[in-house]
């Protein structure tokens, strides 16, 4: 196996891949616990690996202990003093109660469990102070881990439950307007639901996250310490860096490849932006454009299958669609937004002129495969096991397995066999390096996954809480209604309001929280009032979430492009929401095309993927005014009612809109073939 101390890409792509915050905590940790930071995300990380592979734990058993060890592991790796500032006395003595906390909200479910199922509704005292207990560890692990808009959220939900004539706060229920009362709950009430119940802080959103999420992150993580980033990114530079723009294209690529390991629209810019982006300014992309493709092509890898960051996984869970099924659907979707941030850097540097780089800059397509073969393997092994409908989370365990015996087989075949006629022969001393540095290596791919699975675990904690609220309270009804009489009754305008809706939870929640909630929230109006099928439904909120890593103001990982590239935060995020229009178009696509993601006669369903691609391409130069030339005023206008068309259900009016924009590219096309002899 790789040595992450004498492979520097493996030490990078590791340590990139942690969250920034617990990258910095780690410099003002005591060695001690570090020590006891990597022991717990190890223990973990083996016991998620047992129960997903050797011996399954029932529905609870499996959700309280993961909590119970993300939030042990969230206090330890986020002191309350900040990422920056030793503890000191009474930070420990803080952190130490919460320490209790988190060890106590997982173990007492697990041990009481015969119990509390025994006497379920009639709560004892210590039931009720456990689930407060409970509440408020989840809720402080969010503001350190997550953020304070999330925790604040979770706190809003909590104070709309205990809202009402006959809940434990009934002065606040007064200041309701009329559709948002409701009777109110009290303390016990809400904490059955929140703690002891299913549909609380251990409901469908921590069960995802404790058994499919944790498996997959925990798989991508043993692929990026064994150097799996790398060879992503040098494939994607072999194949597109000779191309004008090479290396902004070579980004879009790498993202995807990065996108089916990670899931993380922030951990794609720091680990291939890291590349690219200086790549892209050397080349001649400003600093602002080349973060700004950088972070929309990064927010496709978590729109790229399998993993989806952890999309997939609650997307089949809340529709019952086989996990498979939800991959396969999600692959042409996938590519249509990563081809369109292709085309538009594309337009970028055939605007500018750009070449691209020599062949002596870069990579050979054969080498990197020769260098790299064995990472391949385990996505074809997760593929294999997909396809045979095994479960997610044994197909996590078996491909992780694959990663370990692959990469073993290749580090043993050049122990044995290469470094032998390299003038190296093998020793028992050498024998016992890499061996001990294999295991060093699997040690250090078991703590990242975990240290990786803690963000999203504690958002899907936090997400129960909202969802358990939503539920208590009816909340989701009302804002389905809501969301009806202001819209009109218009699809179009309901889609807007969506839209906006996800923008602002994205300002405050991650991802997988923002689609959780607002699937919650919208969901059903979309599907039962708007006649949405459940499963575009899904898909369609699932890619508004992301719109938060590349729209401002609040734009992550827009943001993190900028850090890396140098430039404004607000400018780079405009490029990054130029780029990223397909988020926004392609999910509207669906609703009003549906047969692209559920079938239809096949002549019907190439038609539809014919002609979104036609709009798509109409749209990009639209907007960068080039195509295989420069585009005039008047073609630029012409195009954008032409693209609506296309949007349209009815086949004659998709018909007309594809033949205005398949004409306006016709004459743009003619036009560069006049102006070519006269360029020479």
């Amino acid at each position: 196996m790789t040595d992450p101390k004498t492979d520097p890409t493996a030490a990078t792509s590791s340590q990139a891949a942690l969250p920034p915050t617990a990258q910095l905590s780690d410099l003002v940790q005591p060695r001690p616990i570090l020590w006891i930071i990597t022991l717990s995300a190890i223990a973990m990380s083996l016991f998620q690996m047992y129960t997903a592979g050797i011996e399954p734990l029932g529905l609870f058993y499996q959700r309280s202990a993961h909590l119970g060890f993300v939030l042990f592991l969230a206090f330890l790796i986020f002191p309350v003093t900040g990422p920056t500032k030793p503890r000191g006395t009474i930070g420990w003595i803080i952190d130490a109660a919460f320490l209790t906390a988190a060890f106590l909200s997982g173990f007492y479910i697990f041990y009481f469990l015969d119990d509390i199922i025994d006497r379920a509704g009639w709560w004892t005292q210590t039931d009720i102070v456990m689930g407060i207990i409970a509440t408020v560890a989840v809720l402080e692990a969010s503001r350190r881990v997550v953020g304070l808009g999330m925790t604040i959220i979770g706190l809003i939900a909590i104070a709309y439950a205990l809202a009402g004539p006959r809940g434990a706060l009934p002065w606040l229920g007064e200041w309701m307007p009329g559709i948002l009362s409701h009777r109110g709950a009290s303390v016990d009430r809400l904490v059955g639901q929140l703690y002891l119940g299913q549909e609380g802080i251990f409901g469908l959103p921590l069960g995802v996250a404790a058994t499919y999420v944790f498996m997959f992150v925990l798989f991508g993580a043993f692929l990026e310490v064994t150097g799996a980033g790398k060879f992503f990114i040098d494939l994607a530079f072999a194949a597109t860096g000779r191309k004008p723009g090479g290396p902004a294209k070579a980004a879009v690529i790498a993202s995807a490849g990065m996108g089916s390991i990670s899931g993380s629209a922030i951990a794609n810019v720091v680990t291939t932006g890291a590349f690219t982006i200086p790549l892209m300014k050397k080349l001649g992309y400003k600093a602002k454009e080349a973060g700004g493709i950088e972070a929309a092509a990064s927010t496709g890898g978590q729109i790229t299958p399998p993993l989806m960051g952890a999309g997939a996984f609650l997307i089949s869970e809340y529709t019952n669609v086989p996990y498979i099924d939800i991959v396969m659907v999600s692959i042409f979707p996938a590519i249509l937004y990563l081809g369109t941030v292709y085309l538009f850097v594309h337009l970028v540097a055939m605007k500018a002129g750009m070449t691209g780089m020599s062949a002596a800059e870069l990579p050979v397509v054969r080498h990197v495969l020769a260098a790299g073969w064995q990472f391949i393997v385990p996505l074809l092994v997760l593929i294999w096991l997909l396809v045979n409908n095994i479960s997610p989370t044994r197909v996590g365990f078996w491909a992780i397995i694959s990663v370990i015996a692959v990469t073993a087989l290749r580090s043993g075949f050049t122990l044995m066999f290469l470094d032998p006629k390299a003038g190296k022969p093998l020793t028992g001393e050498r024998l016992r390096e890499a061996i001990w540095s294999g295991v060093r290596l699997i040690g250090q791919a078991l703590e990242l996954g975990a240290r990786n699975a803690v963000a999203v675990s504690v958002a899907c904690a936090v997400a129960g809480i909202i969802v358990g609220v939503v539920g208590l309270t009816g909340l989701g009804l009302k804002f389905s209604s809501m969301m009806i009489s202001l819209s009109g009754g218009n699809l179009a305008l309901a889609l807007i309001f969506v839209l906006i809706a996800s923008l602002i939870l994205g300002m405050g929640l991650p991802v997988t929280a923002a689609y959780i909630v607002l699937i919650v929230l919208v969901g059903p109006a979309l599907n039962q009032e708007f006649g949405v099928p459940l499963l575009i439904a899904h898909l369609v909120v699932f890619w508004y979430s992301q719109d938060s890593n590349v729209t401002p103001p609040i734009a992550l990982a827009g943001f993190a492009g900028a850090a890396i590239a140098g430039s404004k935060p607000m400018e780079t995020s405009m490029q990054a929401w130029k780029y990223a229009k397909g988020l926004y178009l392609i999910p509207a696509f669906m609703v009003y095309n549906p047969e692209i993601i559920m079938g239809g006669e096949t002549w019907y369903v190439i038609w539809t993927g014919v002609i979104v691609v036609i709009g798509l391409v109409g749209f990009a130069a639209a907007i960068e005014g080039y195509l295989f030339t420069w585009m005039d005023k008047l073609s630029r206008i012409l195009v954008v009612p032409g693209v609506i068309a296309i949007f349209n259900p009815d086949e004659i009016i998709e018909a007309a809109g594809a033949a205005v924009v398949l004409g306006i590219i016709a004459l743009n096309w003619a036009k560069s073939r006049r102006n070519r002899p006269q360029q020479a």
